[in-house]
């Protein structure tokens, strides 16, 4: 994880573009480079790293002797690039991984070099000897780029969209900043005056497409029948694999969980590998929560069955409602069940830091929206359209999960690996027959836990446990952290605001008074960008009005909550919670 920043076609003065890129510098606190690009004076490149691989020989832009017209500025991991380094005989100068990147784009060009990467990234390659700009980012955007084109041929890029609010331009309106949509790539032209020209922007690979690399990543050839031996058994190798390819890393490994069925798979699968591969430390697992919370209860087993060195981060309600703004500063968003959900993730982030030495964090985000975790899935009119929603969710995760679980860790300069988004593993299980997918037995995700059944990674409590709602789950049953935050907005958004509130946010408006009084936060950092948020998260076939798990009525029936006044609708959970 590290922040990367380019500039092209702009001649502002040193000063003012240092002060821009040194806004992300959180995401790498252990070096940083500025800098123009030799005989190109408006092109400039900004770096801050955080050293995972390759300590020594790591900092960016990166640059070999073989190909000096080559300037590469990446964030990410590429996990299968020792073996395509060893199929094509590259020569590596460095133990860069994002080395691969170089050797690729120089043999076979921008398009068949994206689609045998495996890994998460997001991109800037240079190549003053074509005058071509070329942007990249992985299938799912784990990894964040945000972009800024101008009228004017001016192109900015950087790690997160406040490092580009400050841009100079001469546009007499405002340029738009915008995410750079994954699994794409763009080209564009740099003109003799060094300006910027856009010339296309092409797909390189959706959820459903096994990916080209798949012949890189070691694993022999699996089953393709449907019998559902055969799906559970490639499924536990499809998701032990994309576990053991994200241990790549000279820094120490650690694990959020929260005794949910996704944290727990993941973690107990790291705690099998890292034993398998003589790890010389114990991996540490991190769980957050009131005291009695449900997840800390949980996570406590669940560390106890796997063998983990286990830290409990207790926080209080004035802790998360201390957080909120900072959180919104950091996350650039104003969606409800984001800025809810990232409380207790950036929380636990902080203590990582201040606290421990593990800098690479495993997680379970991607499950929910993979293997239909969510509990609206149980209202899905058919197995199709649950098909469907699925897929919708994933191609969004970038606006919503994937951006909170990113924010919220690279606020304290720590690398998120997200298993559950690996390409091959999510293309086999969005290959399945719809049917089996579903939930099943009034149970979500029936199909994941039961691949695990005879595995003996987890107590059976806990594979089988019902997805805890992240307001109850990390807080105590007699209070729940949904509680707390409407009792503390209560007391900061009138009725009279809220009735207002199509007047003062025309764009996006807010229908509740915590809608509101997120959006408020936000106009404060970035006033104007509401545009950021194309739309909120909230679930389909249900008659929602704010995406809390407990605001829905088979919840509620499932888990005994009470209704706290809030009218019936959907679900959306914290995956680091479940």
């Amino acid at each position: 994880m590290c922040g990367i920043w380019a500039l092209f076609g702009c001649d502002k003065s040193f000063d003012v573009q240092c002060s821009n890129i040194m806004k992300v510098a959180h995401r790498g606190p252990d070096a940083f480079r500025f800098g123009n690009v030799d005989g190109f004076t408006k092109c400039w490149f900004g770096f801050h790293r955080l050293a995972i691989v390759d300590q020594l020989y790591g900092m960016q832009p990166l640059r070999l002797q073989k190909f000096p017209h080559l300037w590469l500025c990446y964030n990410g991991e590429i996990y299968n690039h020792k073996r395509v380094k060893k199929d094509f005989k590259f020569d590596f100068q460095t133990e860069v991984d994002g080395e691969i990147i170089i050797h690729l784009y120089q043999m076979c060009g921008i398009e068949q070099m994206t689609r045998m990467l495996d890994g998460v990234f997001a991109f800037i390659l240079l190549d003053t000897a074509n005058r071509k700009v070329f942007l990249g980012r992985d299938t799912y955007g784990v990894r964040p780029m945000f972009k800024l084109h101008t009228d004017d041929g001016v192109l900015a890029v950087c790690s997160e969209a406040k490092g580009l609010i400050n841009i100079g331009h001469s546009m007499s309106t405002t340029p738009r900043i915008t995410p750079f949509p994954p699994g794409h790539y763009e080209v564009f032209d740099i003109k003799e005056d060094q300006k910027v020209k856009f010339v296309e922007r092409s797909r390189f690979h959706s959820c459903k497409d096994e990916p080209l690399h798949t012949i890189y990543d070691g694993l022999t050839k699996l089953p393709t029948d449907f019998e559902l031996e055969t799906v559970k058994s490639n499924i536990r190798i499809l998701l032990e694999n994309a576990v053991r390819k994200r241990l790549m890393a000279h820094r120490r490994i650690g694990c959020l969980l929260s005794g949910g069925l996704d944290s727990s798979l993941v973690a107990a699968l790291l705690l099998k590998l890292s034993r398998e591969d003589n790890l010389k430390y114990p991996v540490q697992t991190f769980a957050i929560g009131t005291e009695d919370s449900p997840d800390a209860c949980a996570a406590r087993k669940v560390a106890a069955h796997i063998g983990s060195e286990h830290h409990e981060v207790l926080f209080t309600p004035e802790d998360g409602i201390k957080a909120i703004e900072e959180v919104i500063f950091s996350l650039e968003t104003y969606d409800i069940t984001t800025v809810r959900a990232s409380i207790a993730m950036y929380l636990v982030s902080k203590y990582i830091k201040e606290k421990t030495d593990s800098v690479v964090i495993f997680s379970g985000e991607g499950s929910d929206e993979l293997t239909q975790g969510y509990i609206y899935f149980h209202k899905a009119p058919s197995p199709k359209e649950a098909a469907e929603d699925s897929e919708r969710l994933l191609n969004e995760l970038y606006m919503f999960d994937v951006l909170r679980a990113d924010r919220t860790t690279a606020a304290h300069g720590l690398e998120l690996r997200v298993p559950f988004l690996d390409h091959r593993f999510t293309a086999y299980y969005l290959s399945l027959p719809e049917e089996l997918r579903v939930p099943k037995n009034g149970i979500e995700k029936h199909l994941l836990r039961e691949a695990f059944n005879d595995a003996a990674l987890l107590p059976q409590e806990i594979l089988w446990r019902r997805k805890e709602a992240f307001s109850d789950g990390v807080c105590s049953d007699k209070r729940s952290w949904y509680s707390v935050l409407q009792e503390h907005i209560e007391s900061q958004v009138t009725d009279d605001q809220l009735e207002k509130a199509a007047e003062r946010f025309p764009f996006n408006e807010p229908k509740t008074k915590e809608g509101y009084f997120y959006r408020q936060v936000f106009e404060k950092f970035y006033p104007g960008r509401a545009e950021w948020l194309t739309h909120y998260w909230m679930p389909k076939w249900v008659n929602a009005t704010d995406p809390s798990a407990r605001t829905l009525p088979i919840y509620k029936q499932e888990n005994g909550t009470p209704n706290d006044g809030v009218e019936a609708g959907g679900i959306h959970l914290n995956h680091f919670t479940t």
